[in-house]
């Protein structure tokens, strides 16, 4: 039988490299063969977190020098790399988590190295996204990945607006602090008859992989403190297909005039979303038909009354 970390060494693992290594997002079980190799030979770590990073290399008994590559300074890190990578050296990337690059540092790393003609290796391996989205079903098999919202009310209101015809699955990362009010914005903006994964603490202990609509949600997170720890990632159902929207949002059209007679546009289709599921975006752009025709309307009987009257 073939060792395994025998497979791993006997490959081909470049000089003057810059190589980007997934580590696992939890499980620390989850490292690859070829991750554990390359970390052991590389001459320099750059990390998102150094402390984080030295935690996890002590678990496989590895340990290198390390520069911290953050957010806060990626260009400046990003120069340091190119030097290292000048003198022929292997560097290894690894953020807190995952595949570095995905809502993390990485990017600017990678175009610094590439600019600078040096080579980039990626060494796959865990990532929420592609976990969540195996654990979704087959109507999450196409998806687009947006990470974190914006964490004020009005701006995110607006991406989820944006994202309302969206037809592919939606993923979204979230904090414990911050999961209900995004899955009830998500609910307002949506419309409650969508599907939604809510994946948390993937990979750990108290892993927890549950299935609802977006109108249940909120209250499955309200239901029990539990449910709203850890580290979350949510795949939503994409919107139906084109006419599908159509036709739910015209079948509300006795509500929403109901509503447009008290409230603003984008009032009346918030409160009409809450009631009836249907998604925020279509029903705005529906009330929005309707405020048009009602004002159409007013405008010519005003003019038909002013054609009739006595000169």
């Amino acid at each position: 039988m073939t060792d395994p970390l025998a497979l791993a060494s006997s490959q081909h693992y470049p000089p003057a490299t810059l190589y980007m290594v997934a580590t696992p997002i939890g499980n620390v079980a989850d490292i690859s063969l070829r991750a554990l190799h390359l970390l052991g030979l590389c001459d320099r770590l750059a990390a998102e977190d150094t402390r984080n990073t030295a935690q996890l290399l002590s678990r496989y008994g590895i340990a290198k020098p390390m520069i911290a590559a953050h957010d806060h300074n990626e260009n400046e890190a990003a120069e340091r790399i190119v030097a290292f990578l000048a003198a022929g050296e292997r560097v290894a990337f690894v953020s807190d988590a995952g595949t570095p690059g995905i809502s993390d540092p990485g990017g600017r790393l990678v175009e610094a190295a590439r600019a600078a003609g040096y080579g980039v290796m990626p060494l796959p391996g865990a990532s929420a996204v592609t976990t969540a989205i195996s654990a979704a079903g087959a109507w999450a098999s196409t998806f687009t990945f947006v990470g974190f919202l914006a964490s004020k009310t009005k701006q995110r209101a607006g991406q989820l607006d944006a994202l309302a015809g969206h037809p592919h699955a939606i993923v979204l990362y979230e904090a414990p602090h911050r999961i209900e009010e995004t899955m009830r914005a998500a609910r307002d903006a949506l419309g409650g008859t969508r599907r939604v994964l809510i994946a948390r603490e993937l990979t750990k202990l108290h892993e927890s992989i549950h299935r609802a609509t977006l109108a249940e949600g909120p209250e499955w997170l309200a239901r029990d403190a539990n449910h709203r720890r850890g580290e979350f990632v949510l795949v939503i159902e994409g919107a139906p297909a084109p006419g599908d929207g159509e036709r739910d949002a015209a079948a509300h059209d006795g509500l929403l005039r109901a509503l447009l007679d008290e409230l603003p546009v984008s009032a009346a289709a918030r409160v009409a979303a809450r009631i009836s599921g249907v998604s925020r975006g279509v029903l705005y752009a529906r009330a929005l038909q309707l405020a048009g025709n009602d004002s159409d309307e007013e405008a010519a009987d005003g003019e038909n009354a002013e054609g009739s009257a006595a000169p």
